[in-house]
Formats: structure tokens, C-alpha cells, sequence
């Protein structure tokens, strides 16, 4: 009895090593099977090509689809005139060294690791600064093959491109950006660029935002390039246009210069005689204006021609300087006019011409004899008719002096009247001033809006 049951226990561990063998062989299999069938290298044939070579080489133009869709649109830069955009970047096109037999007819998918082993279009950014393939966790890059050989190449990329910005409007302008794709080697005879769908074939999100601009629009176009040393390119453009909101600026720098402008006409209230209190507030104006255009010009590219901004502040400071200015014509105006009255009060006649020795002679020609016996009680020198004469003439041209003099000090009078009343400047700036700027506002804002 104890033989038979160690004799089933010795078989029954015989069975079950061989079980576990046949098991582990079994699974064996699977996994190169398996291993086998996941190969790209012997599924996709990449030995048995040169993938160095475009597709059908020294034959037609291969053709390349391309479609983008727009993840964000990151920054605007007015200094360096340029922007920033995080794109997913698709190319379509078919490899027939890359077909390989499929019942289910289904796609495979690879990651970038494949790039390097086939061929893949050399598309670029035209005029980019900068430009990277996002890496986290790994590279952002995938391949999908189908069964006849057609492949979808994608990658997302952050570029830095230029901007020809046109500031001639600013801050009431609208800019047109455009990011270009062109293949760097391969000319319209070798590669052929298109749009895979038209304008369809650039997508966006509708969250893409930005603090200064509203997006209006975003649209695909595209062209030959050529270059004279290697010939015509086929050339993508991806353009969108940007309206800058106008509603920072107004709080930043149309409302304070606004104010600064309406400060300096406090002046034209305060009296004229309160020297340091308008002094003052013409040079805070005057100062607190040249900040403002300081900081926004810190903002901006040198330009060598005038933005609507600067046609703004620059009138808003003449109208501060201008205020300035009429301060300091009304006081010295108010200066002469006091200096010229007091030196007419201690101006002394310019010619006495003996006056009293003229009328005794008048009237001793006018007396006649019977009346002369009234004044028997006056002596009267004896006076010669030459001495008379000449008397009698010295005493016209001092009486025609005395007369130019009154006249020359009447004229004098009449022209410093207005200056005699020198607050009337200032009820005059009262009304030249506010209604020569909103005069102004009306014609800029009619003009930029």
C-alpha cells in the first residue's frame, strides 16, 4: 500500500514538470510571436530601403499635406515685433516603401523614435527666431502608418516668429502676423507643400485669449517663393489678424494726459499776482506730461515716424505749454505797465517856455493905450520889435512840443489799456483754451475711430 501511493506521488509530480515546461514553452512562443509582429524594423521593411531619398525619387513631386491646429497664441511683443505661438503640426503624405500587409487594414503608431529611420518632409518656419519640439515626458512626436503606405507625421512645436508691425495707429491699429512653412531642401520639383484642406486645415482653440488684443480672424494662404541661387519653394501661411483693445490705454494714457491738460487751466482762475502758485502748477503739468510720453514711448520700438499716441500727448503738452507760456505773458505785461506808469508820473514837463513872460508880452500888444493907464503901477521894460520877435517864435515851438508830448503820452496810454487790464488774458484763456482742445478731440477721435 505505501509503494503504491509513493509510486502516484512520483507520477504526479512527473506530470506536473512536464505541464510547467510545456506551459513556459507555450508562452515562449506567444512572445516571439508577438515580439515579432511589433518590429518595426521587419514589419515597415526600414533595412530594405534607403530612406535617405525622398519617395519616389527622381519621379514626380511628392506630395505633403499639411493642416495646424492652433493650441495658444502665447505672446505679442511690439518691442521685438514678434510673436509666439504653440502649435500641432500635421503632415499627410504616402511612402510605398513603408506599405506592409494587414487583414484588419488598420493603422500602427509609433513615436519619434521611427524619425530617424525613415524619411520625413523638411518643413521650417520662415523667419522664426525660435522654435523648439515640447519634450515632456518624452518628444512630442508621433507616426502613424497605414497598410498602403500613406503617413501622418505630427509634432508639437513652440515657435518665436516675426511681425511687421505697423504703429502708425497705435494704440487704435490692428496688426496682421503671419507664420510661413517651406521645406528647406526640396523645391517645387521635388516636394509639393499644400494646405491638406483648405482653410479647413487650420484649426483653433476657442479659449486662445490675450490680455491686449482680440483675435478677429484666422486664415491660410499660399505661394511660391523663390530664391535666386536654388530656385522656387512651395510656401504655407498661416495669417490672423489682431484688433489691440483700447481700454488700457485710455487708463494709462489718454485719461492722465486729459487731466494734466484740464489742470493747467486752473491757472487762468488763480490771481495773477499769486506768482509761486501758478509757477508751480505749470511746471507739475508740464513735467508729469513729459513722464507720460516717456512711458509709453519705453514701451514701444523706435520708430522713425509718428504714432497717433504721440500726435495726442505731444498737443495735450503744447496745450500744457501754452498755458505756461500765457502766465508769463501776463506777468511780464503787468511788468512793463507798471514800470512805464510810474516813470510817466515822475517825468517832468519837457519844455516851460517861459510861459507867464509870453502872456505879460501878449498882453502888452493887446492893451491899448487907454488901457494901459490901469496898469500905471507896473514898470515895463522897454522891449525892441526884434527881441519880440524872436520871443514870440521860441514860444510856438515849445507850445508845439508841449503839444507832440500830450499826444505821444495819449497814444501810449491807449496802447497799454488792454494791458492796464491784464485778467481780461486771462477770461479770454478761459474759453480759447477748453474749446481749442475738444475741438481737437472731435477731429482726432473722428479721424483714428
Amino acid at each position: 500500500m505505501l509503494g503504491v501511493l509513493l509510486l502516484f506521488i512520483g507520477n504526479t509530480d512527473t506530470f506536473c514538470a512536464e505541464r510547467f515546461f510545456c506551459s513556459s514553452l507555450f508562452k515562449k512562443m506567444l512572445d516571439e510571436t508577438k515580439t515579432h509582429q511589433v518590429k518595426s524594423d521587419h514589419l515597415l521593411r526600414v533595412d530594405d530601403h534607403d530612406f535617405t531619398m525622398r519617395p519616389a525619387f527622381a519621379g514626380p513631386a511628392v506630395p505633403v499635406g499639411v493642416d495646424v491646429q492652433v493650441e495658444s497664441l502665447d505672446s505679442i511683443s511690439e518691442v521685438d515685433m514678434d510673436f509666439t505661438m504653440t502649435l500641432y503640426l500635421r503632415h499627410y503624405w504616402k511612402d510605398e516603401r513603408l506599405s506592409f500587409p494587414s487583414k484588419t487594414n488598420k493603422s500602427m503608431t509609433f513615436d519619434g523614435r521611427l524619425v530617424k529611420k525613415i524619411w520625413v518632409p523638411d518643413v521650417f518656419f520662415v523667419h522664426s527666431k525660435r522654435s523648439f519640439i515640447h519634450d515632456t515626458t518624452t518628444e512630442n512626436i508621433m507616426i502613424r502608418v497605414y497598410p498602403d503606405g500613406h503617413v501622418l507625421y505630427s509634432l508639437r512645436v513652440t515657435v518665436t516668429s516675426a511681425c511687421n508691425m505697423d504703429f502708425s495707429r497705435f494704440p487704435l491699429d490692428t496688426q496682421t502676423c503671419t507664420l510661413e512653412l517651406e521645406s528647406y531642401a526640396y523645391t517645387d520639383e521635388d516636394l509639393m507643400l499644400y494646405w491638406k484642406s483648405g482653410d479647413e486645415s487650420l484649426s483653433t482653440d476657442d479659449k486662445i485669449s490675450l490680455s491686449q488684443f482680440l483675435i478677429q480672424k484666422f486664415h491660410t494662404t499660399s505661394r511660391l517663393a523663390f530664391y535666386s541661387s536654388t530656385g522656387w519653394y512651395n510656401r504655407l501661411y498661416i495669417n490672423f489678424t489682431l484688433r489691440r483693445h483700447i481700454f488700457f490705454f485710455l487708463l494709462q494714457t489718454y485719461f492722465p494726459a486729459t487731466l494734466m491738460v484740464m489742470l493747467s487751466w486752473v491757472s487762468f482762475w488763480i490771481d495773477r499776482r499769486a506768482v509761486p502758485a501758478r509757477v508751480s502748477l505749470g511746471i507739475t503739468t508740464v513735467l508729469t506730461m513729459s513722464t507720460i510720453i516717456t512711458g509709453v514711448n519705453a514701451s514701444m520700438p523706435r520708430v522713425s515716424y509718428i504714432k497717433a499716441v504721440d500726435i495726442y500727448l505731444w498737443v495735450s503738452f503744447v496745450f500744457v505749454f501754452l498755458s505756461v507760456l500765457e502766465y508769463a505773458a501776463i506777468n511780464y505785461l503787468t511788468t512793463v505797465y507798471d514800470g512805464t506808469d510810474r516813470k510817466s508820473k515822475e517825468k517832468p514837463l519837457p519844455c516851460t517856455c517861459d510861459i507867464s513872460h509870453a502872456r505879460t508880452m501878449i498882453l502888452d500888444e493887446a492893451y491899448s493905450k487907454p488901457d494901459s493907464n490901469g496898469l500905471a503901477g507896473y514898470t515895463q521894460a522897454p522891449v525892441s520889435s526884434e527881441e519880440a520877435a524872436d520871443k514870440q517864435d521860441h514860444m510856438v515851438v515849445c507850445l508845439s512840443l508841449a503839444n507832440e508830448a500830450t499826444g505821444a503820452k495819449k497814444k501810449t496810454l491807449r496802447g497799454f489799456r488792454i494791458i492796464q487790464n491784464t485778467h481780461v488774458i486771462d477770461a479770454y484763456s478761459r474759453m480759447i483754451f477748453p474749446g481749442a482742445f475738444i475741438f481737437f478731440n472731435l477731429i482726432y477721435w473722428s479721424v483714428y475711430c
